[in-house]
């Protein structure tokens, strides 16, 4: 008799050398794996990029919530997820890169389990997503409406209005409509409603960059303030002309930035990672409260 596994896993793909240092890629609320599309044919050069998909999104099941002996809710859960599966893949030790909820999938990794993470991106993330009623309250709408509202409103929240109209973003927004369940999402939204990492952000050891979009509505350039004030090596990026998904808006200056952050700070216990471009220097924070 065959028999499922004891921690399911997310559906995911694999890029680049078997024998590369390997580079776990999390995706945002609302997006499939896709997401990292622009900057995947980069880090795939000298990286083993895994990219996994969220519960309910792209070729993830939602039910992998509820299944195996520890069901899935909350962020730990989905860190559990990532870790079960850097497991499968024989993965001790990764770096880690991730946008808005997966990247908070990472932080919570690097500070409650720092012995697997050798480096850390944080893209248009946060350690607090804002009030909890308000991601309640979304969740009970996909529930009771489905995702056609969340897809009408995708664009303005994800992208600058420069950018919404133009095929990269439309193709990610039809992603909403076309691989995203309802309860995948919501279960998200209750995920993100129940997260604060704040008290445990000094706890994070791993070399940490931190990406804002200028224009983000979601996460302001505040909240990416916050974890760079409250990790400890960690380097800012504040990207103008960029919303929530600030690698699609402007993806060679996050590649870049991703490229030297991850040369800067290979992982000893694996191959090191060939010489990468240097990340242009980040701008000033402008020191502008949310």
């Amino acid at each position: 008799m065959t028999h499922p596994p004891a921690t399911p896993l997310p559906h995911h793909t694999e890029d680049g050398p078997e024998d590369a240092p390997p580079l776990l890629l999390g995706p945002s609320l609302g997006t499939s794996l896709a997401v990292w599309a622009p900057q995947l044919p980069s880090l795939a050069r000298h990286h083993r990029v895994i990219r996994w998909d969220l519960p309910g999104h792209g070729g993830t099941p939602a039910e992998v919530l509820g299944a195996g002996p520890a069901p899935t809710t909350g962020i730990p859960g989905l860190a559990r997820l990532v870790l079960g599966l850097a497991d499968a893949l024989g993965i001790d030790r990764f770096a880690y890169a991730g946008i808005s909820l997966g990247g908070a999938v990472g932080a919570w990794l690097a500070a409650h389990h720092p012995e697997r993470i050798a480096s850390l991106a944080l893209l248009c993330s946060s350690a607090r997503f804002g009030d909890p009623a308000g991601w309640h309250e979304r969740a009970a709408l996909v529930r009771e409406a489905g995702l056609g509202p969340i897809a009408d409103a995708a664009a303005s929240r994800w992208f600058t209005p420069a950018f919404a109209d133009a095929p990269q973003a439309q193709a990610l927004v039809e992603g909403v409509r076309r691989s995203v369940t309802p309860a995948g999402y919501a279960a998200c939204c209750d995920a993100l409603a129940a997260y604060d990492l704040r008290a445990g952000l000094a706890r994070i050891t791993a070399p940490t960059l931190v990406v804002a979009g200028r224009d983000d509505p979601a996460t302001p350039p505040a909240h990416a303030r916050e974890l760079a004030d409250g990790i400890t090596d960690t380097r800012l990026l504040e990207l103008s002309g960029a919303a929530h998904l600030a690698n699609v808006e402007r993806p060679a200056p996050v590649r870049d930035a991703l490229l030297g952050h991850l040369a800067a700070h290979p992982d000893n216990g694996s191959p090191a990672a060939a010489p990468s471009p240097v990340a242009p220097a980040p701008h000033p924070a402008e020191g502008t409260a949310q």
